[in-house]
């Protein structure tokens, strides 16, 4: 008599993944950690907008060609100590906003013009080539005054569509604007995409001292 001999039956045996032995608690953790981490990048966005960074169009041709109409540039609110050569937005003569670029600092000696046309800047004479439109000279119209501290000279570099300083001379600050008036320094054109790129200081004015 034959016996037959019955195996065991194996118990049902399911594979699980790694995400289905985590505890409830842990998924949750991590889903929690993800929209912190989104909120928290939203914020400092917003605060940077807020505080720090901010955008500024331009509106006319008084910087062609370094900013076109229609131009936008990121402006730095925590600029610091603003020096020659800086592009800045700020509260105009007429309380306006606009921008041009810082020429001279508080206690700077301004004239024009040298014997070959150039502005000069505590004596030392200012290479403009690589940001004066093409079509301009260094100024039309002659000065030679003092800047008062705490104050800016600003001139736009399309100099013959330019109303700055030069035209507020008779203003009992030389046409200077307190540096308080200063909403920021413009560090980077960001639109249009063609033309992104930074701002930088010209090389010219590291020789005034």
């Amino acid at each position: 008599m034959s016996v037959i001999e019955e195996k065991p039956e194996p118990d049902d045996v399911q594979a699980t993944s790694p995400a289905e032995d985590e505890p409830a608690g842990a998924k949750k953790s991590g889903w929690r950690e993800s929209v912190l981490l989104v909120l928290a990048g939203v914020a400092v966005a917003v605060l940077a907008r807020l505080f720090v960074l901010d955008s500024f169009w331009i509106p006319s041709e008084s910087m062609e060609d370094t900013l076109l109409i229609n131009d936008r540039v990121i402006v730095n609110r925590l600029s610091g100590d603003l020096g020659r050569g800086e592009v800045v937005v700020f509260k105009g003569w007429d309380g306006s906003t606009t921008i041009k670029r810082v020429i001279g600092i508080g206690g700077d000696h301004m004239k024009c013009c040298d014997a070959k046309g150039r502005i000069t800047v505590n004596g030392v004479a200012l290479d403009e080539e690589s940001y004066l439109n093409p079509q301009d000279f260094p100024s039309q119209k002659k000065f030679d005054l003092t800047v008062p501290k705490g104050r800016l000279w600003l001139m736009g570099d399309h100099r013959a569509a330019s109303e700055d300083s030069r035209a507020f001379m008779d203003d009992g600050y030389h046409g200077t604007i307190s540096t308080d008036d200063v909403i920021g320094r413009a560090f980077m054109l960001y639109w249009p995409l063609s033309r992104v790129g930074t701002l930088p200081v010209p090389e010219t004015f590291s020789k005034v001292r």
